[in-house]
């Protein structure tokens, strides 16, 4: 479907070109591999771009399923039905959220160094990521845009399952995605490659999306 981030990161520039017209717009990155794919929405929609750093919460006996989120600003986000099915203690939530907050923390430093978070109040916040399954942290994502005052918030993505984009739409004031396959079974199924993005990778695209944005004499 996708070939690899770049492809769908300007596939899903050009949907969205139409469609997000403000002059206040930011976007948001989930990283890592979000980063990748929004740094090409923020090139052409000539946006500043930033990190938001969010964490799954996953569950014990299998952490790719995620039973909630936590993210920059004290978010916390859980999912009752998934907690009760995989029978996750209390105990174990606790355990989960504390590690996952300090990966937060540590982070949001290792991505922006000194410099201080784009700021969000007022504006239109655009949060994208490589793909949404669960949505545990997509949805994590919209509180912490709201809770740092973003005006609207709008979630944008290649690719997600069909229930969780619906579910979604609760959470942000538009959702943007350009497949939802029935059977989604996995993100990285929908890439022909699906590499892991590295830190440094992270970083690279958010110096080159900082210096683009100081050539043109716009905002950070």
């Amino acid at each position: 479907m996708f070939a690899d981030r770049h492809d769908a990161g300007v596939r899903l520039a050009e949907r969205l070109a139409g469609l997000v017209t403000e002059k206040n717009v930011v976007v948001l990155g989930l990283p890592r591999g979000g980063v990748a794919v929004a740094f090409e929405v923020a090139q052409a929609l000539g946006a500043p771009l930033d990190v938001i750093v969010v964490r799954k919460l996953g569950v014990p006996f299998q952490p790719e399923l995620g039973f909630g989120a936590v993210g920059e600003g004290g978010v916390r986000v859980i999912s009752p039905g998934v907690v009760r099915m995989a029978h996750v203690t209390e105990e174990q939530i606790a355990a989960a959220e504390k590690r996952e907050r300090a990966e937060v923390l540590a982070r949001a430093r290792r991505f922006r160094g000194d410099r201080a978070p784009v700021e969000l109040a007022g504006r239109t916040v655009l949060i994208v990521d490589d793909g949404i399954a669960t949505g545990g942290t997509a949805r994590a994502a919209c509180l912490v845009a709201r809770a740092r005052g973003a005006a609207r918030v709008i979630l944008a993505v290649p690719v997600g399952a069909p229930d969780t984009i619906a579910s979604l739409r609760a959470d942000a004031d538009e959702v943007i995605c350009l497949e939802t396959p029935a059977d989604l079974w996995a993100i990285g199924v929908w890439y022909a490659d699906f590499t892991q993005t590295t830190d440094e990778q992270v970083l690279a695209l958010l110096r080159r999306a900082t210096a683009a944005r100081a050539a043109e004499g716009g905002d950070p």
